[in-house]
């Protein structure tokens, strides 16, 4: 199925949480000077304006990056400070929030000249707009499923690796899939680390996800979810987002519990965040 366009998405509370914990990872990564290999299994547009028409329909960044940018002259935690500021710099006019960055330039900002970047993407429309975004040369766009192309690649050149996996799981499959692709991955590179995301739906289709890991003997998994609104509240679509990181970076748990308590004030009284070490050695 080929019908998933993130800009319907682009800038929501589950893009502020997944993109914040990227930024948190990548920047932990780069205090040292070993070569990455960067891999994102579902890179979509790169870039996206939020007046199109697909963004405009649902505007779901009014309840995510939207409240978070007109609050940031007054916000305090370091990291949410420093993320935003990058969100920032995308803007033609700083005065106004008018494009919101996707995964694809999250990760291309951070390249050095020894590091690497492969960027999947499979629906054609998607690659077509990412095929018109600048990126450095160590950016490579691939046409391709994701979850293919990185088993294919390992294991890597480069001493790290940093896979962000984030399908749209629009096919109850995916959940199974993403569970076997990351067995593989930890295979061929056992301190690769793994960021993966989930959405949390009426239907709990990612316990399939959860128990997959599980139960397959994984160590060091960090988990944190965000929520926008209680579940129950209601009976389709995306209450909350979840985040695993697969052997997470020394001090990333705190750094994103602290910067949570800013970002859930300002998404609203019922919003809310867990983390928690999931499984330890």
């Amino acid at each position: 199925m080929l019908s998933y366009q993130h800009a319907y998405h682009a800038g929501n509370f589950a893009d502020v949480h997944k993109h914040l914990t990227l930024y948190a990872v990548v920047d932990y990564l780069l205090r040292k000077k070993t070569p990455i290999t960067y891999i994102d299994t579902h890179a979509g547009r790169g870039l996206y304006p939020l007046a199109t028409k697909e963004t405009q329909r649902l505007q779901e960044y009014r309840e995510g990056i939207w409240p978070l940018w007109h609050e940031r002259e007054v916000l305090t935690d370091p990291l949410l400070c420093d993320w935003l500021n990058a969100v920032t710099s995308v803007q033609p006019s700083t005065s106004a929030l008018t494009h919101y960055p996707g995964s694809p330039w999250w990760l291309s900002q951070s390249l050095r000249e020894h590091d690497k970047l492969r960027l999947f993407e499979l629906h054609p429309g998607e690659h077509e707009h990412l095929n018109t975004q600048s990126l450095p040369p160590q950016a490579k766009r691939i046409y391709g499923d994701g979850l293919a192309g990185l088993t294919a690649m390992l294991p890597v050149s480069t001493p790290r690796l940093c896979v962000l996996i984030d399908p749209s799981f629009e096919r109850k499959a995916e959940y199974q899939e993403v569970v076997d692709t990351a067995i593989y991955t930890l295979e061929k590179a056992r301190h690769a680390i793994l960021l993966m995301w989930y959405p949390l739906l009426p239907a709990g289709h990612h316990h399939v996800l959860l128990d997959g890991l599980k139960a397959s003997g994984i160590r060091k998994i960090w988990r944190s979810e965000l929520l926008l609104r209680a579940p129950g509240k209601q009976t389709h679509g995306m209450y909350g987002s979840g985040m695993l990181v697969v052997n997470p970076p020394w001090g990333l748990d705190e750094r994103l519990k602290t910067a949570m308590v800013e970002v859930t004030r300002c998404l609203g009284s019922e919003s809310h965040f867990d983390a928690l070490w999931w499984v330890e050695e």
